[in-house]
């Protein structure tokens, strides 16, 4: 039998599409619970969060990392699905990446120049850039386990989205303690950190995924 054949046979084994969808769920549901937990049981939430949430760049901050978080859970719950394409979801994440180049656009703007650097390097970047990863070692590992129940066609690439599922859920829980809110340290130190799960994915998916 073809590879092709093969691919296209376990595509069509409806079982197998629903046990994986439940079991990426469940990745889901827990990496986001141990994340969470793990960010009120250390650093807590920001203390004046209640009072500087409806403010612009603190608001921008929640909602463009929740958008990337959504976008790439909805490619990585379908990437270990053989034959199914992904193409389409894929180009929804440009959708957080235009919303974060189009929030650094206005800062430039509406900054003094003499601001840049500091906005930029903000109060705490190394940080930020260790404690997105931790935050999200569970979920990456949940969608990890939940992807050796499918064949992703690709299994570096299946990693990748996982990690980068991952890294979007550990930006959105970690929005909610961070005190640097200028689109200038989002668009640098969490995308750094977030690069960083989506290659730790890559290498992972290349050995835990093939088939």
């Amino acid at each position: 039998m073809k590879t092709d054949d093969l691919i296209n046979l376990m595509a069509q084994d409806a079982p197998v599409r629903m046990r994986l969808g439940r079991m990426m769920g469940l990745a889901l549901l827990a990496g986001v619970a141990v994340s969470v937990a793990i960010l009120v049981l250390t650093i807590g939430l920001r203390h004046n969060m209640s009072t500087v949430v409806e403010t612009a760049r603190v608001l921008f901050k929640v909602c463009v990392t929740l958008v990337l978080a959504i976008t790439a859970c909805r490619l990585v719950f379908q990437i270990g699905r053989p034959g199914v394409p992904v193409r389409t979801l894929a180009l929804t994440l440009l959708v957080p990446a235009a919303m974060v180049v189009l929030a650094v656009a206005v800062e430039l703007l509406v900054l003094p120049q003499q601001q840049w650097a500091t906005s930029l390097i903000g109060g705490h970047p190394f940080f930020c850039m260790a404690f997105i990863p931790v935050l999200a070692l569970a979920p990456l590992t949940g969608f990890l386990l939940a992807l050796r129940a499918g064949a992703p066609g690709n299994p570096g690439l299946a990693g990748a989205a996982a990690g980068l599922a991952a890294g979007g859920i550990a930006a959105a829980v970690y929005a909610w303690h961070c005190p640097d809110d200028s689109p200038l340290f989002l668009a640098t130190w969490y995308t750094i950190a977030i690069a960083v799960v989506t290659a730790i994915g890559f290498v992972a998916g290349r050995r835990l995924l093939r088939w």
